[in-house]
C-alpha cells in the first residue's frame, strides 16, 4: 500500500512541477549540462551536482536548478520521502512558495508514515545557516566541503547523515 501511495506522490510531482515551472518560475535557465558539471575540479560542488544528476540519469531542469541543489548540499536522495523531507527542510530554512506548501501538505496526507523525520528534517532546517535563497551558479566552483561546512555545523552534517540513515 506505502509503494501505491509513493508511485502516487511521484506521479503529482511529475505533472505539478511542469505546470508549476512554466506558470510560476520566471528565473533565467542555466543552460549548463551534466557533462559540463562532470567536467568541474572533482571537490567542486558543479562536479557534485553533476554526479547527482549522473547517478539519477537527469539533466538540469531550466529554472528549478536549485532544488537539485539543494538535494546535492543536504545528502537527501530522490525518493519520495526524501523529497518531502528536503521540502521541509526548506520550510525550516525559511523558503516558502505555493509548490512547497503544496508539496508538504499532499507529502504528509498521502505518506504519513515519515512525519516523524519531516518534524527532524524542519527543526534542521530552523537550526542551519540560511541557505534556501542563494544563487548556487557561482558557487559550482566552491569547494564542496567548504560550502557544506559554512552551512551547517560538522554536529548538523552529522545528524542529517545520522537521519538518512534512519530512513534506509
Amino acid at each position: 500500500m506505502k509503494t501505491l501511495r509513493k508511485q502516487l506522490i511521484n506521479w503529482l510531482f511529475e505533472i505539478s512541477s511542469k505546470i508549476y515551472t512554466q506558470l510560476f518560475k520566471d528565473h533565467k535557465p542555466w543552460r549548463i549540462t551534466k557533462k559540463e558539471l562532470l567536467g568541474y575540479t572533482k571537490d567542486s560542488f558543479g562536479y557534485h551536482l553533476g554526479l547527482f544528476l549522473d547517478k539519477n540519469n537527469f539533466e538540469l531542469i531550466p529554472k528549478v536548478e536549485r532544488h537539485d541543489c539543494f538535494h546535492v548540499l543536504t545528502n537527501y536522495s530522490t525518493k519520495v520521502e526524501d523529497e518531502i523531507a528536503l521540502q521541509y527542510l526548506s520550510l525550516g530554512n525559511g523558503k516558502n512558495s505555493p509548490y512547497l506548501f503544496g508539496a508538504i501538505i499532499l507529502g504528509t496526507i498521502i505518506l504519513p508514515d515519515y512525519l516523524t523525520y519531516y518534524i527532524k528534517s524542519y527543526k534542521i532546517g530552523k537550526q542551519v545557516n540560511v541557505f534556501h535563497n542563494l544563487d548556487f551558479r557561482p558557487l559550482l566552483k566552491v569547494n564542496i566541503e567548504q560550502f557544506r561546512e559554512a552551512i551547517f555545523t560538522k554536529k548538523q552534517i552529522q545528524t542529517l547523515k545520522k537521519l538518512h540513515c534512519e530512513q534506509i
